[in-house]
């Protein structure tokens, strides 16, 4: 696969689309991705994953990501994975949530390419 992933998507295929959130105290922005590039590495080697990404809001004291999938059976091994991770580095409030993605309505506002 590319780096990007997006050239090969699996055409016809059901995708599937994970969402994660949780209360953070940081870090943000430049020292986030410092802190997290080690475990940016790591994900960016799971099973089915296409892409992933990282969400932040320092305001309201809240990160997450929303991550893409080839299959269903990937996404959820992952966010079950994820949330226990996330459970042992003593977070809480964890909300995970795997979505179906419609591809014909996703091309049409530019989420995935044309088929």
């Amino acid at each position: 696969m590319t780096d990007t992933n997006m050239d090969a998507l699996p055409a016809g295929e059901n995708l599937w689309l994970v969402q994660v959130d949780f209360p953070s105290d940081g870090p943000f922005g430049e020292d986030m991705a410092k802190g997290y590039a080690e475990l940016a590495h790591s994900i960016a080697q799971e099973p089915g994953l296409i892409w992933k990404l990282w969400t932040e809001n320092s305001e309201t004291g809240e990160a997450g990501g929303i991550y893409l999938f080839t299959t269903e059976e990937d996404a959820r091994a992952y966010l079950a994975m994820h949330s226990a991770r996330l459970a042992g580095w003593g977070i809480t409030g964890i909300r995970g949530k795997v979505f179906q993605v419609n591809r014909s309505l996703s091309q049409i506002t530019r989420g995935l390419p044309s088929a």
